[in-house]
């Protein structure tokens, strides 16, 4: 009767319910490392717009300029006039040792940030966890993420030196009291696009550098060896 009722005992008895496993690290990065690549990859293609677009500098028409038939526009590689039948005539300079300091360094800059932008998306493109190139390790495939989030931070602080060297030569070529009226300009589309893509750039390098994880995440998915269930040795009460 003993034995009996132990053994009722113990199958009614519940097992507490198990540990739900909080969600990985590296899951958690996956997202940011995606978010982070799409946004520099945005930002490249909005610096590259830029680079090749004349729109840099636009003729003004402020002060005591007489507003004619045609809008001029200057820009990295060409300058090109625009008639009001909607006919457009560019040009490319014919010497890079005639152009000004600022544009050369912003034409020097630019070219950089482009570089250092597709050097980076094939960095970060291996360390992504998304992609099964750069290895198995996710250890090392997030400290490559980091290298690319790095590099995009580096073009992406290229393409804002080079905007704003340009901004400012603008400005104080406008307000100068030795530039000819008819020869002042201000700022073109050109230089907002670029401004907005070296923001984005920055932005999404950021979001992948911080995906480095730490020594807590590399030891987190360690797998230890199940150990044996520790067995109660029977009651003198269950022989009865």
């Amino acid at each position: 009767g003993i034995k009996a009722g132990a053994l009722t005992w113990r199958a009614g008895k519940r097992r507490p319910p198990a540990l739900s496993r909080p969600p990985s690290p590296a899951m958690a990065n996956s997202g940011l490392q995606l978010l982070g690549f799409a946004l520099a990859l945005v930002g490249w293609i909005a610096t590259l717009a830029a680079t090749v677009m004349p729109q840099w500098q636009m003729s003004s028409y402020a002060f005591d300029n007489i507003i004619t038939a045609q809008a001029i526009y200057r820009g990295l590689w060409m300058s090109c006039v625009t008639q009001s039948t909607g006919q457009i005539a560019c040009k490319v300079y014919d010497s890079i040792l005639n152009l000004s300091s600022s544009q050369q360094a912003t034409r020097a800059l630019m070219v950089i940030s482009i570089v250092l932008g597709v050097i980076g998306m094939g960095v970060a493109t291996m360390g992504m966890k998304c992609t099964r190139c750069g290895g198995e390790n996710k250890v090392t495939k997030a400290r490559t993420a980091m290298t690319g989030g790095i590099i995009f931070i580096v073009s992406g602080l290229a393409s804002l030196i080079a905007c704003s060297w340009m901004g400012h030569q603008t400005v104080t070529d406008f307000y100068s009291a030795y530039t000819p009226v008819n020869s002042k300009y201000e700022f073109g589309a050109a230089i907002f696009i670029g401004w907005a893509g070296a923001a984005l750039v920055l932005f999404g390098g950021a979001l992948l550098s911080c995906s480095c994880p730490g020594k807590s995440a590399s030891a987190y998915g360690r797998q230890y060896p199940q150990g044996k269930p520790i067995s109660k040795p029977p009651s003198s009460k269950e022989y009865v």
